[in-house]
């Protein structure tokens, strides 16, 4: 059924998300930006995390998702009992051919659906890490290819909840983004309620696009145009989190990664061939909170990663923004040859030593710029760096 134009560019990956995204909001109501963020992970080849409490349709999201495509699709649902093998696959001796067959577990699927992923054991959870990452399966020295297009979509229940596992900071690592339902508003209730009642409308749900046309799909999204500015930007929203007095875990470069392929998802179903810092803005929240561990102290005071998050991306300037004080590039002809040195105590590696071996280059020259200079001392220009030379 595949219905994707090699050629027709991303005129025809709106009419796809479109159709995907009507037959969603059939099933789910009311929630237009999360169904949003569900295509926009699917789009980037990520993972999506669903986290609410009981109730709210966390499920019913993954599976109105996982239907609206023709593809594979394999539901988990993980108990304390869940098996590591039961993920994954298991080889078992054949006594006709007298040797070891494989039989593929439920990660073999192109959307697989892990419901209360926190209700098994970290054992069980560690099953997915490989999957996740690689896209790959190693059973008994053997590894397996999982072929694309392949997401894991896993909802868990709040880790106050009675029967609950955290998830490991590695395994959340792998999460591209996650989101959380909310309750309906009245309104949508109401129609839920109609809707519902007289039986489950994934009954009515039909697919409309299929396996490869999300393999095109992604592949057109991959071509979406970064500008080294916008790059930029989303390195200094990460290294903010790292610096944050609020937070004793910081995002990871992967999450980087997942930051700039979310918004040029995002750019992608706004029908642009580029991504503004706007994209980048908008998945901030959704991309990194969940990655991050805050303080005791921002705990006290009851700071979640979502506003610690909200907060950095109101004070890291924008690029081409009035009051961004990033200089432009600097005319090589024109700079001096050599700045003062830093003290001693503070690392400076990537300073280049002068052929007299008195004082370094910079990594990057430096230029006037309203007076001053901004240096940091990794050699880095910039206005957010640790040290600044008048």
């Amino acid at each position: 059924m595949s219905t994707f134009n090699d050629q027709a560019g991303l005129g025809d990956l709106t009419a796809t998300t479109d159709r995907i995204r009507g037959a969603m909001e059939t099933v789910i109501e009311g929630k237009p930006e999360v169904v949003r963020l569900a295509l926009t992970v699917l789009l980037a080849e990520g993972h999506l995390l669903v986290e609410d409490v009981p109730g709210v349709g966390k499920t019913m999201l993954a599976k109105a998702l996982a239907r609206s495509v023709d593809c594979r699709m394999r539901r988990v649902q993980f108990t304390p009992d869940l098996l590591p093998s039961d993920i994954t696959g298991v080889s078992v001796f054949d006594q006709e051919k007298r040797e070891f067959e494989f039989k593929p577990g439920a990660i073999f699927a192109n959307i697989v659906v892990g419901d209360e992923i926190n209700r098994a054991s970290p054992k069980t959870q560690s099953a997915l890490l490989e999957c996740m990452a690689e896209r790959q399966v190693t059973v008994d020295g053997t590894t397996y290819e999982l072929q694309p297009p392949f997401m894991v979509i896993a909802t868990q229940n709040p880790v106050e909840m009675e029967g609950t596992y955290p998830l490991p900071e590695a395994q959340r690592d792998r999460f591209m983004a996650r989101v959380s339902m909310g309750y309906p508003a009245a309104d949508a209730e109401l129609r839920m309620i109609g809707g519902h009642s007289a039986g489950s409308p994934l009954a009515d749900l039909t697919p409309v696009a299929d396996a490869d046309d999300l393999v095109r799909l992604a592949d057109a999204v991959r071509k979406v145009h970064v500008s080294p500015a916008v790059a930029r930007y989303a390195v200094d929203l990460v290294n903010a989190t790292r610096r944050s007095p609020e937070l004793r875990l910081g995002a990871s470069p992967r999450a980087t990664l997942h930051l700039v392929r979310a918004s040029r998802a995002a750019a992608a179903l706004d029908n642009r061939d580029y991504v503004l810092p706007d994209d980048l803005q908008t998945l901030a929240v959704a991309v990194l909170a969940h990655r991050l561990l805050p303080t005791a102290d921002a705990q006290m005071a009851r700071r979640t990663p979502e506003q610690i998050v909200a907060d950095i991306v109101r004070q890291v300037p924008v690029p081409g923004a009035p009051g961004d004080r990033t200089p432009p590039a600097p005319d090589r002809a024109a700079v001096p040859q050599t700045v003062p040195a830093p003290p001693a105590h503070v690392p400076y590696p990537g300073a280049v030593p002068h052929h007299n071996g008195t004082a370094p280059y910079p990594a990057q020259a430096p230029t006037a710029h309203q007076g001053y200079v901004p240096v940091t001392y990794d050699g880095r220009l910039g206005g957010t760096g640790s040290g600044a030379a008048r």
